[in-house]
């Protein structure tokens, strides 16, 4: 089943969204070399407590923290440590959520430590743009498929203007959010259009596609959790919780 939210839910969702904004604002203020991803997950967790809310992440299938810190070839569900210190050069995705009164906010932002590799930082902006057109493509009456094919149709269109190619993640990809933070229907960031169900006002989705400078093959490590390029390729990653309205699509994780 999908789940339908009235307009007075979708506007307690961006309260939600307001918090998770709020808490990748301050952890990408605080991301530079020498500070460990135990120090960014405390930080987030504290800015999420501090305006009344839960942190999604913490203990949801017993995962032990507050945000996903997934560094270099990691690209999502990292786990913060005190012993991962963020290095000059580094690439850095924080994957974010909060609970406000029972509605979730998702979102995930890629950030550049001190002086990064043209090449990485590229990465992040066709990720970011491949989210961008995603959103987009949220409209009453399309279907569900048409924003996996805006995302990738993005993606392509980067790479013939780079004259590069990216890898796009398959096995993870969105997902609907609202009373629970992972719920029907998973979205791929790939695939053809005008397939899944018809977008309805009410309706809401977390857009994430996640790119690698190599293959799109993917490991999970032996802790259960982080899942990184089977090639040490870099990966980037970006989300925003998005609303489906009569007005439009509504980017309820944004400032």
């Amino acid at each position: 089943m999908i789940e339908l939210k009235s307009p007075a839910e979708i506007e307690a969702m961006r309260a939600a969204g307001l918090v998770v904004a709020k808490a990748l604002a301050d952890v990408v203020a605080a991301v530079r070399p020498g500070v460990s991803t135990a120090e960014l997950d405390e930080l987030a967790e504290q800015t999420i407590r501090d305006a009344g809310a839960v942190p999604s992440f913490l203990g949801y299938h017993g995962y032990p923290a507050t945000i996903c810190a997934s560094v270099n070839h990691q690209i999502v569900h990292g786990i913060p440590s005190k012993t991962q210190v963020l290095s000059d050069g580094d690439l850095i995705s924080v994957d974010c959520g909060a609970i406000l009164e029972g509605w979730h906010g998702d979102s995930a932002v890629t950030v550049p430590v001190g002086t990064v590799p043209a090449e990485d930082l590229a990465l992040s902006e066709a990720t970011r743009v491949a989210m961008e057109a995603g959103i987009k493509a949220v409209v009453i009456g399309n279907r569900l498929t048409d924003i996996s094919h805006a995302i990738e149709e993005s993606v392509h269109a980067t790479e013939r203007a780079a004259g590069t190619t990216y890898g796009i993640i398959r096995e993870y990809g969105g997902h609907g959010i609202g009373t629970s933070m992972h719920m029907e229907p998973f979205l791929p960031n790939f695939g053809k259009p005008g397939k899944g169900p018809r977008l309805r006002a009410g309706m809401a989705i977390a857009i994430e596609p996640m790119l690698t400078l190599g293959s799109h093959a993917t490991e999970e490590l032996s802790d259960g959790w982080t899942v990184v390029t089977v090639d040490g390729s870099r990966a980037a990653h970006w989300e925003h919780t998005v609303a489906v309205t009569e007005d439009g699509p509504w980017v309820l994780t944004a400032p």
